[in-house]
């Protein structure tokens, strides 16, 4: 989680769960607010990962932000994880010394298949997503011009992806601080929207296999 007030140190917390977040998320939320000796009534909109992403941990962001923001009346900023990743990528050291003009994202998607999208890289600005989101084999993934590649899928599909010659970073993940940096962006472009519109990103519509499919991928 991270917060952000009138301009002063981001407060940040992460703490990585296997089981039981639904339990810990609202506490910690309190935690961090009363760290920054702030509450809910003090914010301007609340922002959100939507997806894609793992189904489970999606949801349960989106009902948790939708009933906080509809206990004090805030704005949502919806943001999507991959634009997220992108924002995060502007403050490593590999991508500002290269200073590349088209990034790639690509994160496991489970199922055999990646979530990518690519990105144009401008100054003073987040990158500047090109297009959808793409959901595809690994194979698939269309590297033209593409001079920095990222996400989860370099480790889950090393083997599988095509061919490249350019900076990789694989182990680049989700954060708060890069739905942060994505939220003031928009919130500085007036893009928000009023809770009741709030939902999750679904790229896929098919969320698992049946036991016949199962079976078949095992040949």
């Amino acid at each position: 989680m991270a917060l952000s007030l009138d301009g002063q140190a981001v407060h940040f917390s992460h703490e990585a769960v296997t089981a039981g977040a639904s339990q810990l998320l609202l506490p910690w939320i309190e935690s961090l607010l009363s760290d920054a000796k702030s509450s809910l009534k003090d914010l301007d909109a609340i922002a959100v990962c939507i997806g894609p992403g793992a189904f489970t941990g999606v949801r349960l962001g989106v009902a948790a932000v939708q009933g906080l923001a509809v206990s004090q009346n805030i704005p949502v900023v919806p943001v999507c994880s991959l634009d997220a990743i992108a924002a995060q990528l502007l403050d490593s050291a590999a991508l500002q010394s290269s200073q590349p003009q088209r990034l790639m994202i690509a994160i496991d998607a489970r199922m055999d298949e990646v979530y990518w999208a690519s990105y144009d890289i401008q100054d003073r600005r987040l990158p500047n997503r090109i297009g959808d989101i793409h959901l595809t084999k690994p194979e698939d993934l269309n590297l033209e011009g593409v001079q920095f590649l990222a996400g989860s899928a370099l480790n889950a599909y090393r083997q599988r992806l095509p061919q490249f010659t350019g900076l990789i970073d694989p182990d680049i993940s989700i954060s708060a601080l890069g739905i942060l940096k994505c939220a003031q962006q928009s919130l500085q472009d007036g893009v928000h929207c009023e809770v009741r519109q709030l939902e999750p990103l679904y790229v896929r519509d098919k969320v698992a296999f049946t036991t016949a499919e199962r079976v078949e991928g095992k040949r």
